[in-house]
């Protein structure tokens, strides 16, 4: 480290390196405790998606702030691929997160709980994967886009922290063993990964 860039006061220095070492620990003991408590939750949800994909359908996904990420992270993922070294045809995965000229309009002229629901009333077909992100389990768009998902057909799942109410609504969830939200989203990217390899795995190996 450039030491013009050291901090002056060592035992600021020490704090600061103490608190990385602790989120470290922190994040890692969750993630211990979602391969003890998750791992099925994550086969079932692939598999499901795995499914749709086999059968023509697509998958959508939706979530807030960084959980919007994740939902574009996820659907880049499955239109490219998760490794450059397993090659594959692009699957339908649709991120509800990105269009900001439809997610503006209709948030100014109807309120921002129904963004989400919109975009699957007018995309979802019976068949397709509904994703919903939710670090909190309680987001309201995402959980009214459920409830429109499951009237039209769709199959939805959710990926969560703990104490939500998201996991009550769909059809199978993956929840995350913690209600800090950080460490919800640093342990579902690793799932989201999973997600994907067992995906291409259950379509593609072989």
């Amino acid at each position: 480290m450039d030491k013009d860039m050291m901090l002056e006061n060592g035992s600021d220095e020490e704090r600061f390196k103490q608190r990385c070492r602790q989120h470290f620990l922190k994040s890692i003991e969750v993630q211990k405790e979602v391969i003890e408590k998750c791992v099925d939750p994550i086969i079932v949800a692939a598999l499901k998606v795995a499914e749709a994909f086999r059968n023509g359908n697509k998958l959508l996904i939706c979530g807030n702030g960084g959980s919007a990420a994740d939902a574009q992270h996820v659907a880049s993922e499955f239109v490219s691929r998760l490794t450059k070294e397993f090659e594959r045809p692009g699957l339908p995965a649709i991120a509800l997160t990105t269009d900001t000229s439809f997610l503006t309009a209709y948030a100014n002229d109807f309120g921002f709980e129904g963004v989400f629901e919109r975009q699957v009333q007018a995309l979802g077909e019976p068949g397709d994967v509904l994703l919903g992100i939710s670090s909190s389990g309680n987001s309201s768009n995402v959980i009214r886009a459920v409830h429109v998902a499951q009237e039209k057909g769709l199959k939805t799942i959710g990926f969560t922290g703990q104490g939500g109410q998201l996991n009550s609504y769909v059809d199978w969830s993956v929840i995350i063993p913690s209600r800090d939200t950080q460490y919800v989203q640093e342990a579902l990217l690793i799932v989201e990964h999973i997600m994907c390899d067992i995906v291409e795995q259950a379509l593609f190996s072989g």
